[in-house]
């Protein structure tokens, strides 16, 4: 056999081992690919995350002069502590002052509200007399109308007596007239004569008497009027002093006004003073939460404004993972789900589980959204915040800080 027939040989044998070799390969990278798919269909991963965490201002409620600052950037703090003292004097003067205020008007309130009571026992009570009085009077007052009127009666008795009594008297004079002529002829005796003139001297005093019961009941006509007059002046006088009786209750009404007024302003004064009180206690600034301070911006000797911020505290107690998650890897996610999260700033691991996928994209919280009405519109995958809450326990030391990069990982299944 000569030298080519042999290498020809050794080639055809040597051909299924290459080919045996490729379907291996092949085998194994299918195998590999296979388990790489399975492998990353079970997760989502993103690097476009952070730590994020609440960051808690601390601004100055009231403005004055900065004392003391008794911390200092990256310390940490607990709740209750003392960061700055702002000079409490000048709201000192203002808490005395309006206790002194306060004092002045509980005084105030104390003496007006006393005048309630008596204003209404001494209403009730003029009310009463008042009436009485009334009463009393327009019973005078029927009694001299009585009293004119019998005296009217009785002047008019007087008057038909004084006419009875002349008429009397006329024809008795005519008879002695008569008799006179008479007796000169000798007619009649001297005692018919007699009888004559003792009858009309007796009828001259009749008529002389009822002239003079005519003036006596005159003057008790008058003198009746005269108390009617003054019974009816008396009687307005009761009705009169019975209206300002009357406006007794308005008296009430407006001491009762008064004895409101002083109450508010009892009120209002205990309002100044509370707000004095507080205006006080804000001098001394306490962190509200435990926390690393950060950003203090406050120095003793400063004059400092209200609302004015002097610093920021971070509570590490209570971080998360804001990871910005495609639209389109979203499809399979839910809250609850399990998530590695890996940390570039340390050689470790975290837990932790979906807490909740945000309400809209990120591009719509932002202070300029885009606007795709113009025509121009160029798709682009929209990413959309997810929190990511850690488990507990697992940062005793407080090493995560907001703001650190971090890989979550979130296990589909």
């Amino acid at each position: 056999m000569t030298r080519n027939e042999n290498a020809g040989s050794k080639t055809g044998a040597g051909r299924p081992a290459v080919k045996i070799g490729l379907v291996l390969l092949a085998g194994v990278a299918l195998a590999a690919g296979y388990f790489a798919w399975q492998y990353f269909a079970d997760r989502e991963s993103t690097d476009d995350a952070q730590i994020d965490g609440h960051i808690v201002p601390v601004a100055s409620r009231v403005g004055g002069t900065v004392l003391t600052v008794n911390v200092d950037d990256n310390r940490y703090v607990g709740a209750g502590t003392i960061l700055v003292q702002i000079d409490p004097k000048d709201y000192e003067v203002a808490l005395a002052l309006q206790e002194a205020n306060l004092a002045d008007a509980r005084a105030s309130l104390q003496a007006t509200r006393p005048g309630v009571p008596i204003t209404s026992t001494t209403t009730a009570s003029q009310v009463a007399s008042a009436g009485a009085s009334l009463r009393r009077v327009q019973a005078g007052a029927i009694a001299a109308s009585g009293e004119v009127e019998t005296a009217r009666a009785r002047l008019t008795t007087a008057q038909a007596r004084l006419r009875e009594a002349t008429a009397n008297h006329v024809r008795l004079t005519q008879d002695l007239d008569r008799m006179k002529r008479l007796i000169v002829k000798d007619e009649i005796s001297q005692q018919q004569y007699d009888a004559a003139v003792a009858l009309e001297e007796g009828a001259r005093a009749s008529e002389d008497a009822a002239k003079s019961e005519i003036s006596e009941a005159e003057h008790s006509v008058a003198v009746a009027e005269s108390r009617l007059v003054q019974a009816n002046r008396l009687v307005e006088q009761a009705r009169a002093e019975v209206s300002a009786a009357e406006t007794g209750p308005d008296q009430v009404a407006v001491t009762q006004a008064k004895v409101a007024a002083a109450e508010a302003k009892v009120k209002l004064a205990e309002a100044a003073m509370e707000q004095a009180r507080l205006n006080l206690q804000y001098t001394t600034i306490k962190s509200v939460t435990s926390g690393v301070v950060g950003k203090k911006s406050v120095e003793p000797g400063q004059i400092v404004q209200p609302g004015q911020p002097l610093l920021a505290l971070v509570p590490l107690e209570d971080i998360w993972v804001t990871a910005n998650f495609k639209e389109t890897e979203l499809r399979n996610m839910r809250p609850g789900q399990r998530v590695s999260i890996s940390v570039d700033a340390y050689a470790r691991r975290y837990w932790g589980r979906v807490e909740s996928i945000a309400a809209a994209t990120g591009t719509r919280f932002s202070l300029l959204p885009p606007e795709n009405a113009t025509g121009n519109y160029v798709k682009v995958v929209q990413r959309i915040p997810v929190k990511i809450v850690f488990d507990k326990g697992q940062d005793p030391d407080h090493l995560l800080r907001p703001g650190m990069s971090v890989v979550p990982t979130v296990y589909l299944k």
